[in-house]
């Protein structure tokens, strides 16, 4: 009879929280950079004067380079080094938000903005990769991710606050030139505090491969958010079929290869796919809500985009703490129902949202956020765990970027269609509730949006410009409840998926791997320097 004895994973010392420290330096400022453009359009604007398809390219070129590239970083990262990869993500971040905040041309900017893109594809899976090899004990690991979570999150909701202040004193350049200082002191503090670690059994870096999956991923993306904006059109249409096109030839690639960019086996171990599905659905409502918070808070209450942003903060600052609290929670109560809790306090939130209406408190919409934001960063904190520790750390680059890309692909279908749903209400309820006498124009202007809606009622007589803004805030509030009520029908099919893929996984555990022949992708894991 042969014993087995199970050697305790090594734990942390002093040298790699402190490290975890440095690494959420590039993190806070990626995830800033999705929202640090909102204040300083106008100013931006003033200066270079954009087409409004420039505009939108401003806005857009950075979260959909980013998008497009994780896989590919990810893998290249698990090839090259993922600290050699943050190291040099963190000098094209520097250098690119060096020339934005000086760009002279619209083009100038754009460029900037897409090499900032690139930046922030090889920083997120980096820095998340290296957390899951920093902590190979799961309780430490777990808290590990809290933060990494807490620093994601609330690097989002800073980022438009950071930006109003700055530009209360100083130029729109400002905004980009706050990332530099911060990557120099990552690119001083990485080299002897973060360790270095890639998997020794890569092959070559598949450039047809990593074609292949920026072709899929970028015009599903594109697809999915110029929907959500400007509505179906035969081109978008086109996009996303093109892209779900393209993704079918990258998925036979990577079965067909000795050693492919994303090793297909990650999928048939235990709590992997279910954990991709659970994470996309989280971020399906957190981001495809926000639009309503945010739209209520300036346009229903009238609060300036400053005090608006400022206000925004406190979901944030009320449930910093959760991602944390979760994992240490996780070390006595089964995941799975932990995750199936989170979905279950998001639906209350939303419950309460539905209760919202043009005249109510302004503490009523933070309570709801509040409640539904704490949910969803536990869920998302405690599935990224699971993803992590169900694929071998060698492959920890690829799944961080699994994970990340599924992040992104959900928060393009929420606000897709919670947006649309929202939009329908609006249009269907503002029809009957615009005032009598109100002049053709001006009645199709205030159908659009409730944006639109409000510049109408600038332009008419006192009473029937409060008519206009109460049938605005009533329809928009409406079409706000509905797509509450859909974000609970997510919540609800999040809970399903965690309970019934999830139970009994455990990150890091043997017996979360399916029984199958390891492949080349499964070699042990080289620790290059230390």
């Amino acid at each position: 009879m042969t014993t087995t004895t199970t050697t305790p994973a090594p734990r942390a010392g002093r040298r790699e929280w402190i490290g975890l420290t440095v690494l959420m330096l590039p993190l806070l400022l990626v995830s800033m950079d999705v929202s640090v453009l909102y204040f300083a359009v106008p100013f931006i604007s003033a200066e270079l004067r954009p087409t409004a398809t420039q505009q939108l390219w401003i806005f857009d070129i950075y979260g959909f380079v980013l998008a497009g590239l994780l896989i590919t970083m990810g893998a290249l990262g698990d090839r090259i080094g993922r600290r050699r990869l943050l190291l040099i993500g963190a000098t094209a971040f520097g250098a690119a938000s060096l020339l934005a905040a000086y760009a002279d041309s619209t083009a100038t900017l754009i460029a900037a903005r897409a090499v900032l893109g690139v930046g922030g594809a090889t920083l997120m899976p980096s820095t998340l990769a290296l957390v899951r090899n920093m902590f190979p004990d799961a309780k430490q690991r777990g808290t590990a991710i809290g933060i990494w979570t807490a620093t994601l999150t609330g690097g989002i909701a800073i980022g438009p606050v950071l930006s109003g202040i700055l530009l209360e004193h100083f130029w729109w350049g400002s905004i980009f030139l706050i990332n530099i200082p911060a990557m120099v002191l990552l690119l001083l503090l990485a080299p002897p505090l973060v360790p270095e670690f890639r998997n020794p059994a890569t092959g070559r870096f598949d450039l047809i491969s990593a074609a292949l999956s920026l072709g899929a991923l970028l015009p599903v993306i594109y697809g999915i958010k110029e929907m959500a904006r400007d509505g179906v059109s035969p081109v978008r249409v086109l996009a996303i079929v093109g892209g779900l096109l393209v993704g079918a030839l990258f998925l036979h690639r990577q079965r067909t290869r000795a050693y492919p960019m994303v090793d297909l086996a990650l999928f048939r171990r235990r709590g992997f796919a279910g954990s991709l599905a659970v994470n996309l659905l989280a971020m399906f409502a957190i981001v495809g809500f926000a639009i309503f918070t945010t739209q209520h808070l300036q346009l229903v209450l009238g609060l300036s985009p400053l005090r608006a942003a400022l206000w925004s903060l406190v979901p944030s600052l009320a449930v910093g703490g959760v991602a944390p609290a979760a994992a240490a929670l996780a070390q006595r109560v089964e995941r799975a129902y932990l995750i199936g809790a989170g979905f279950a306090i998001a639906v209350l939130g939303f419950v309460v949202l539905t209760r919202v209406t043009p005249d109510s408190a302004l503490w009523l919409l933070l309570v709801g956020a509040s409640i539904y934001a704490g949910g969803l960063v536990m869920v998302m904190s405690l599935v990224t765990e699971v993803v992590l520790g169900a694929a071998p750390p060698e492959q920890a680059g690829v799944a961080s970027a699994l994970t990340e890309s599924s992040s992104e692909l959900g928060g393009a279908l929420g606000m897709a269609i919670l947006g649309s749903v929202g939009a329908a209400v609006y249009h269907r309820e503002i029809v009957g509730g615009l005032p009598a006498g109100l002049p053709a124009e001006a009645g199709v202007a205030a159908q659009e949006t409730l944006a639109g809606a409000l510049a109408v009622a600038q332009g008419l007589p006192a009473d029937l410009a409060d008519a206009v803004r109460h049938a605005a805030g009533v329809a928009f509030t409406d079409g706000m409840h509905l797509a509450a009520i859909a974000a609970m029908v997510a919540m609800l099919l999040g809970a399903a998926a965690a309970l019934t893929t999830l139970r009994g996984v455990r990150p890091a555990d043997p017996t979360a791997l399916a029984a199958e022949p390891a492949g080349p992708a499964d070699a042990s894991l080289s620790s290059v320097s230390r």
